[in-house]
C-alpha cells in the first residue's frame, strides 16, 4: 500500500464514516483527494506551514515489530531547485497536461502537488525493494546529471551508468556480462602488476581499452544480473535504456519534463529534469529511500 504526502499551508485532514481519513490540498488553488488510509494504520505530524507527513504503521511477522515510513518533501524545497520549471510551450507533449498548472513567459509551470505525490509513491517502491534486498540501477549520461548520478549510486551503494547508455546494455546481458569479466581480468592485472611486465605497445593497447571499459562500464562493474529496477533521469535523453527495460519487464522510475511521454515508466515524477538542483533533489528523496530499505533489509535479512 502506497502513501501518498499532501503539501500546503492550508490542509485539512477528514475522517469519514468508514474510519479512512482523506486529506485536501489547496495548492495551485485546486482541491485534490489524497489516498484513503485506514487511520488506525496513520501516525500524522504536521511540521511548518508547506509540509505534512504520513507515518504508516506496519506489523512484520507475528511479532508485532513496526516500522515507519516518512519521506520529508518540502513544497519550499522544490520550489528553491526549481523542479516546477518545464520547457517551453512549443515544445511540449499533450500527454502531459495533467501535471501542469500554468503557463509564464512562454514555459509550463509543473503542479509539484503531482509532483510530491509520485515521488512519495517512487520512494515507497523503492524503500520496499531495497528491504527485500532488490538491486538498483540509476541511469543519466547528460553532462547536467552526470556528476548527481555518481554520487547518488555510491550513497545508495547501487549500479550507475552516466557516461553514454550502449545499446544492449540490457536486453544483450550475455555480452555485456562478458565484457564486465573482461574489464575485472584486466583491473586485476593492473593492480598486480602484470601489465608493466608487457612491452611497452602491448601495454598501451590495454591501457586504452581498461580506460574505455572503465569510461562505459565503471558504475556497473560489480553488477552480476540485470537490475530490478532502473531509475532513469531524463526520458529522452536515455530513451534506448527506457526502451530496453519495458521489453524486459524491469520496472522503472523516471524523471519526467513538460515534453516526455509520462505512459512509458512504471512511475513517472513531473520535474525539471534540465537544473541541477532539480536532479540532485529527486535523487537525494530516492537515494534516501534506498538507503532506509538497506538498513531495514540489514536489520531484518
Amino acid at each position: 500500500m502506497y502513501l501518498v504526502q499532501s503539501f500546503d499551508s492550508v490542509i485539512k485532514i477528514v475522517s469519514n464514516r468508514k474510519g479512512s481519513l482523506m486529506a485536501y490540498s489547496s495548492i495551485y488553488s485546486q482541491s485534490m483527494v489524497e489516498k484513503k488510509v485506514p487511520s488506525e494504520q496513520l501516525f500524522i505530524s504536521v511540521q511548518g506551514p508547506s509540509s505534512l507527513f504520513f507515518f504508516q504503521k506496519k506489523k512484520r511477522g507475528g511479532g508485532g515489530e513496526m516500522t515507519r515510513r516518512y519521506w520529508n518533501i518540502n513544497l519550499d524545497e522544490m520550489l528553491e531547485a526549481g523542479v516546477h520549471f518545464g520547457h517551453g510551450t512549443r515544445k511540449w507533449n499533450p500527454k502531459m497536461a495533467p501535471y501542469i498548472s500554468a503557463k509564464r513567459k512562454g514555459i509550463h509551470i509543473t503542479n509539484l502537488t503531482k509532483t510530491a505525490r509520485f515521488l512519495s509513491e517512487a520512494c515507497d517502491l523503492v524503500f520496499d525493494a531495497a528491504s527485500r534486498g532488490k538491486q538498483f540501477l540509476i541511469v543519466g549520461t547528460k553532462k547536467k546529471s552526470a556528476d548527481s548520478v555518481a554520487r547518488a549510486a555510491i550513497k545508495a551503494r547501487c549500479h550507475c551508468v552516466n557516461k553514454k547508455w550502449l545499446g544492449g546494455m540490457l536486453t544483450n546481458w550475455s555480452t555485456t556480462e562478458t565484457r564486465l569479466h573482461k574489464f575485472r581480468d584486466l583491473r586485476m592485472e593492473q593492480k598486480t602488476g602484470r601489465l608493466n611486465r608487457l612491452p611497452k605497445r602491448d601495454a598501451a593497447v590495454v591501457k586504452r581499452q581498461l580506460y574505455r571499459l572503465q569510461t562505459y562500464l565503471g558504475g556497473i562493474k560489480y553488477m552480476t544480473g540485470l537490475p530490478d529496477i532502473v531509475i532513469i533521469v531524463d526520458q529522452h535523453e536515455e530513451y534506448t535504456a527506457l526502451r530496453e527495460c519495458i521489453t524486459l519487464g524491469i520496472p522503472t522510475i523516471c524523471l519526467i519534463d513538460t515534453n516526455c511521454d509520462p505512459d512509458l515508466a512504471d512511475i513517472s515524477i513531473p520535474a525539471n529534469d534540465d537544473a541541477i538542483s532539480s536532479i540532485r533533489l529527486i535523487l537525494n528523496k530516492l537515494v534516501f529511500a534506498i538507503s532506509e530499505g538497506h538498513s531495514s533489509y540489514i536489520r531484518n535479512p
